[in-house]
């Protein structure tokens, strides 16, 4: 067996269940799980209507960098959203989901016969590129998100010598679990460090359509073309349909940006036998071609975070993020083991304590039938903490009556405390 399958964790899914396997929910309660980032809204008709149209397609292997009629689709949704021109046959190729296409990057980027190999990813992260880069050969370097600084994750806890052995770096923005949106500064610090020491920019943006201020997140292909990088040197996008269309189950989405980088991840690719089904194609095409069906999803989100935040916040440190579907709730100071229960405490305010979010975790299922992941399942120990302890993620997916009893039970629960 490859030695490296077990330098892996366990999912943080897995960790939960095994925290909660001995817990019996309440049996009065409805069960209700904001713990998994899965599209709960309906998928689009048109999307449905393509599919059945294009059931003449499975009589034929299809291309690995997708037909020229999706990759085309792709570049007119890029130019209307981000006002970039893009070669489609070079610069635009179908992946099978965001998922298989970050994991698969490190395999096309990373020399692990160079000493000290090395991939850099925020903190907390989706656990995909920790598992990418550790199956590549690399090892991995964790930047903490800082929630004085709205999440945003700070770069400068990597010195000068791991960024010399970067190969390859994963950005998040819109961020997971935090929502928070990376700017053009940011960008900028991230270029200048990418020409200097040759790695590779993975920019994960799945949650780039559900935003909730009035201008739509800044895309990494749209940062680099402001800041003059036309070329889009050593930078990918990876984008998918699963949060902007509610197709989770399509499984499509696509990378864009350096020609030179996407040529060799065709070539692994071909390979890999990773080729887009041509029904998912046709369905592909229908749904970057349309905006109508992407604004309602939007508008829905907004209505259920309106209504659910304030809410919350009534009880616990939590604030409507930039964009994504999640809320990154801090756990009241009380809820621990080992704090009196003389009232609600110290929220998780920069600098104030938290509470721990493992036991509110498991009491929130015990006595309300209340599923939601602990933050500390969703980040590593690194620079003296655990950037995701003391939080809870919040996964408002459901319908907005779902998501409202939720949130009533959460303030509820959370009362009790006192």
């Amino acid at each position: 067996m490859n030695p490296l399958l077990d330098r892996l964790q366990p999912y943080p899914f897995e960790r939960l269940r095994a925290l909660t396997a001995g817990i019996t929910p309440n049996p009065a309660l409805a069960p209700i799980s904001l713990g998994i980032g899965e599209p709960r809204h309906a998928a689009p008709a048109l999307i449905e209507e393509a599919i059945k149209g294009a059931m003449k397609g499975l009589s034929g292997y299809p291309a690995t960098a997708g037909s020229p009629a999706l990759r085309e689709a792709i570049a007119g949704w890029i130019a209307r959203r981000y006002g970039l021109t893009l070669d489609p046959p070079t610069q635009v190729l179908p992946v099978n989901g965001s998922r298989e296409a970050l994991f698969a990057i490190a395999q096309t980027v990373i020399d692990s016969s160079r000493a000290g190999a090395t991939v850099v990813c925020p903190n907390p992260f989706y656990q995909i590129y920790e598992g990418a880069a550790l199956l590549a050969g690399a090892e991995v370097a964790y930047a903490n998100s800082d929630p004085a600084r709205n999440f945003a994750v700070d770069w400068s806890q990597i010195d000068d010598a791991t960024w010399a052995r970067t190969q390859l770096l994963y950005v998040c923005s819109p961020g997971n679990p935090s929502g928070a949106v990376m700017p053009l500064a940011e960008w900028q610090a991230l270029f200048e460090l990418s020409d200097r020491h040759g790695f590779v920019i993975a920019s994960d943006e799945c949650y780039s359509e559900i935003y909730f201020r009035d201008e739509a997140p800044l895309g990494g292909l749209e940062a680099a073309a402001r800041l003059g990088r036309s070329d889009f040197r050593n930078l990918i996008a990876f984008t998918s349909l699963s949060k902007r269309s509610n197709v989770p189950g399509l499984r499509s989405g696509f990378v864009a940006g350096d020609a030179a980088l996407l040529k060799k991840f065709l070539l692994y690719r071909t390979y890999h036998g990773s080729a887009m089904s041509p029904i998912v194609q046709a369905a592909s095409i229908a749904a970057w071609g349309d905006e109508a069906h992407v604004v309602d999803n939007r508008a829905r989100y907004r209505r259920k975070f309106a209504e659910v935040t304030p809410l919350l916040a009534e009880v616990l440190d939590v604030a409507l993020p930039d964009a994504g579907f999640y809320l990154w709730a801090a756990v009241p100071e009380c809820f621990s083991p080992h704090a009196p229960r003389g009232g609600h405490g110290a929220l998780g305010r920069p600098g104030a304590a938290l509470g721990d979010d493992i036991a509110f975790a498991q009491g929130l299922l015990a006595q309300y039938n209340l599923a939601v992941l602990p933050g500390s399942l969703l980040a590593r120990e690194a620079h003296g903490n655990n950037p995701g302890a003391g939080r809870i993620r919040l996964a408002l997916v459901a319908d907005e009556a779902e998501c409202l009893e939720a949130a009533r039970r959460i303030v509820s629960f959370t009362k009790s405390l006192s």
